[in-house]
């Protein structure tokens, strides 16, 4: 099954992003694996220390379950930074 959730929405420069509340939807439609993704309004597309530092929660979390992070997109317009293509994930 393939769903997309909204996880946070935040403002001009940051968001908060509830690791236990990312997982619960995973859980619920019984995922394997997970692609994420955001924006940066800025246009600026380097990932954040926020940014690096919720992937790798993100991915210590979700494999107690074995839920595979995918990707993480940080996307602006046209262009996007792709976690994965980094060896970030």
């Amino acid at each position: 099954m393939l769903e997309k959730k909204c996880l946070s929405k935040g403002g001009i420069n940051q968001t908060v992003v509830d690791i236990r509340l990312a997982l619960k939807n995973a859980i619920e439609l019984e995922a394997t694996g997970m692609i994420l993704a955001h924006n940066h309004p800025s246009g600026n597309l380097s990932p954040s220390n926020q940014d690096l530092e919720l992937t790798k929660k993100l991915v210590k979390a979700t494999s107690t379950f074995d839920i595979l992070i995918l990707e993480h997109l940080i996307v602006y317009e046209k262009r996007y930074f792709s976690f994965k293509d980094e060896n970030l994930i």
